[in-house]
């Protein structure tokens, strides 16, 4: 671990004295953040707060993901998964699909069930009702993790009428808890390039804290490494930070890398945005670079985020090297076994489908870290 004077070096000894007192960072200390010239200066400290917080405990969460379909009305430039209905590759899961994969290998006790898609022109709100009923039916003990917010403004469109009403509904059929996808990054001219057609940062963050005020709680993130510049991350995680002072429901940030295969955004009309918007990564774009600059991104989360107690590594778009580094960078968190994704590797993740418990716990473990298992709203399961 550095000391004050070595933080003097970097002219982040103020900030560090405010990390070990406690008090919360600013605006301008995260750009500063961003700007030092040594990335494992800034993990250091955002590994000393995390140990502070959670010790030597590391989670991870025994969970089973459902992409349900990736059908989808919404036209996002950086996204892989996304087809029309009648395309080629475009899918939807039958119910009994879906509970075929939730009861196969009935002797693994779940804690969790993650089921996220897109807007489907024709799935109704009392379509996933009725399957959140049947999964806790055959999965009693599992918790409902559901639905970018996105998700759930599609719903109250469809239904015609408000969030609080389609979140209480999904309540009473089961969900527990939102997934905190779809926040991309909250910088309002980038959103109109990027997904133009998504619900603002402000409602995604209205819809959060309706959530909150209905008892259920919610992850939420970043997409990040695209065309954004730093000063727009650190507002982005300022903006969370404010809504958690406001609603405090946000259970873990999950920063998510921008991966650039099989989608709009992807190539020199990426590398043309970025210049425009004066995105720095460009500037060096080595793989030893941007793999640091993601670990610098989930430090300054940390470090920023005093109001999140969790933040997440995860392994299947950061990939299991970064995301076992990320531990040592602030996070605390590795998801979970997830079993089949879709998302992620659509836009060219190179991590495995699944990853198992034990194979969880000797990556924690090979950190110097201590596994815990957990279920979504971080209560510790049985090993």
């Amino acid at each position: 671990m550095l000391w004050s004077k070595q933080y003097a070096e970097f002219g982040l000894s103020d900030i560090y004295e405010k990390v070990q007192n406690g008090e919360r960072l600013s605006y301008e200390d995260g750009m500063r953040l961003f700007e030092c010239k040594n990335p494992l200066a800034v993990g250091a400290l955002a590994f000393s707060m995390r140990l502070r917080l959670h010790g030597k405990n590391t989670y991870f969460v025994r969970n089973r993901h459902i992409n349900y379909s990736n059908i989808c009305l919404i036209n996002c430039l950086f996204c892989a998964f996304r087809r029309k209905e009648n395309e080629e590759g475009a899918f939807t899961q039958t119910h009994e699909t879906i509970l075929e994969k939730v009861c196969a290998d009935d002797g693994i006790p779940f804690a969790e069930v993650h089921v996220v898609g897109g807007c489907h022109p024709t799935l109704r709100l009392s379509w996933f009702e009725e399957l959140f009923k049947k999964i806790l039916i055959a999965r009693p003990k599992a918790v409902i993790k559901a639905f970018t917010a996105m998700e759930i403004a599609y719903f109250a469109k469809q239904e015609k009428c408000s969030v609080l009403e389609v979140l209480e509904r999904l309540k009473l059929s089961g969900l527990s808890m939102l997934t905190g996808g779809g926040a991309e990054i909250f910088e309002p001219v980038l959103r109109k390039y990027l997904c133009p057609n998504k619900i603002s940062a402000d409602e995604y963050l209205s819809i959060h804290g309706t959530a909150h005020s209905l008892g259920l709680k919610s992850n939420c993130s970043m997409l990040f490494g695209h065309i954004e510049n730093f000063a727009q991350r650190v507002d982005h995680l300022c903006r969370l930070r404010e809504q958690q002072d406001k609603s405090g429901g946000f259970v873990c940030f999950i920063p998510l890398p921008y991966l650039p295969q099989n989608n709009e955004l992807s190539g020199e009309y990426q590398e043309k945005l970025a210049k425009i918007f004066d995105n720095a990564q460009f500037k060096n774009n080595s793989d030893v670079h941007m793999g640091l600059e993601r670990l610098r991104t989930i430090a300054i989360a940390r470090l920023m985020l005093d109001n999140i107690p969790h933040i997440k590594a995860y392994w299947v778009m950061l990939g299991v090297k970064t995301a076992q580094a990320a531990l040592a960078f602030g996070a605390d968190d590795l998801d979970g076994t997830i079993v089949e994704e879709h998302i992620g590797h659509m836009a060219g993740a190179n991590s495995s489908q699944a990853l198992t418990r034990t194979e969880l716990e000797q990556m924690i473990k090979d950190s110097g870290l201590t596994p815990v298992s957990r279920d979504p709203l971080f209560r510790k399961t049985a090993q």
